[in-house]
């Protein structure tokens, strides 16, 4: 494999340890050694290097785990982990499948570390390792997971959850809300914004013209006003101020047909009206390749789809396909190779 350097055009990739308690420590380290080996981005952990170094030595055999400076210091070099030091949890402090206050502070400092270096362009983009929400709060961060804490780290109000996969993208207008709530927010003025989003990043992913569905949010859409009005007075509408933008819009679309065309490439990305039209899906069809992305930050960020897992953390069990997944696509959304 070649040995690159500073000066490489190569994006450089932040990876977030996640909570060490968790799975992080082994699908951060299995997949920046898969990602590594391909040579298409700089991956730098950002990370207790204690950790790594114990990690490594479990799935890694032969690499050797070396602290760089900054995260544009670091080379491609064979067989070589970067770590950005965050010397914040001790090995012997924690106990490994444990909720503690301990491990969701350094999750969340990772986190906090990895936002300014990509603020201050000193790396190309994030890719988070799972942390838990409970530990972090009990560490006393009161966010509601990485999409809350990274919309205050870069001062923004408004940030949509995208699920991504080679064959399916959708981005949700609500998220972690009742129905009852997300309802209320099926709205025109919400709806033209989210897709503009959507459309701004299919551009990003390189679709020179996304086709985009929005879906409906009752049965057959409404089915001409007989089981719901909200496709006809809020979703209809936004759709006709999408397209007077020139925006590829198609809808109010039932989501049922919806998803079975995007699947088929008939649409490069899917608008949900709430949680549960957008994740089921996409943990049917993209369990494993499927990557979470926070759309609306100033930085790229992508994630993997599943949380800490810690009753199997540090076992050698846990899939990193999810991270592989993940760093893939932030190298496209970097790169504009989609």
């Amino acid at each position: 494999m070649t040995t690159s350097n500073s000066s490489s055009d190569r994006p450089v990739l932040l990876v977030t340890l996640g909570d060490p308690a968790g799975v992080g420590p082994e699908v951060t380290v299995k997949g920046v050694i898969e990602e590594s080996v391909e040579g298409r981005v700089i991956p730098v952990v950002v990370a207790d290097v204690r950790v790594i170094e114990l990690a490594a030595a479990k799935w890694a055999p032969g690499w050797s785990v070396v602290k760089v400076e900054s995260p544009r210091s670091a080379g491609l070099d064979s067989n070589t982990i970067n770590v950005l030091d965050i010397a914040n949890c001790d090995p012997e402090d924690f106990q490994i499948g444990e909720v503690a206050a301990y491990t969701g502070n350094a999750a969340y400092e990772y986190v906090v570390k990895a936002a300014e270096l990509c603020l201050a362009g000193d790396a190309d983009g994030i890719v988070t390792a799972p942390l838990n929400k409970q530990a972090m709060v009990m560490a006393g961060h009161e966010f509601d997971g990485h999409t809350g804490l990274l919309a205050h780290l870069c001062g923004v109000d408004t940030q949509y959850m995208i699920l991504g996969s080679p064959k399916l993208r959708v981005i949700h207008l609500t998220t972690h809300l009742s129905l009852v709530d997300a309802l209320k927010r099926v709205k025109t003025d919400r709806i033209v914004l989210c897709a503009r989003a959507a459309n701004d990043h299919a551009s990003q992913l390189g679709f020179a013209a996304p086709r985009i569905a929005v879906c409906g949010v009752n049965p057959h859409s409404g089915d001409g006003g007989l089981f719901g009005v909200e496709e006809a007075e809020e979703i209809a509408p936004a759709v006709e101020i999408l397209r007077a933008e020139g925006i590829d819009a198609d809808g109010p679309v039932s989501p049922d047909s919806a998803y079975r065309i995007a699947y088929e490439g008939g649409y490069d990305i899917v608008v949900a009206m709430y949680h549960d039209q957008g994740h089921i899906p996409m943990k049917l069809v993209g369990f494993s390749d499927g990557v979470n992305v926070t759309v609306g930050l100033p930085i790229i960020r992508t994630s993997v789809d599943h949380g800490t897992a810690f009753d199997i953390a540090w076992q050698g069990q846990a899939d990193h396909a999810n991270m592989v997944a993940a760093i893939d696509y932030a190298y496209r959304l970097a790169t504009g190779s989609g």
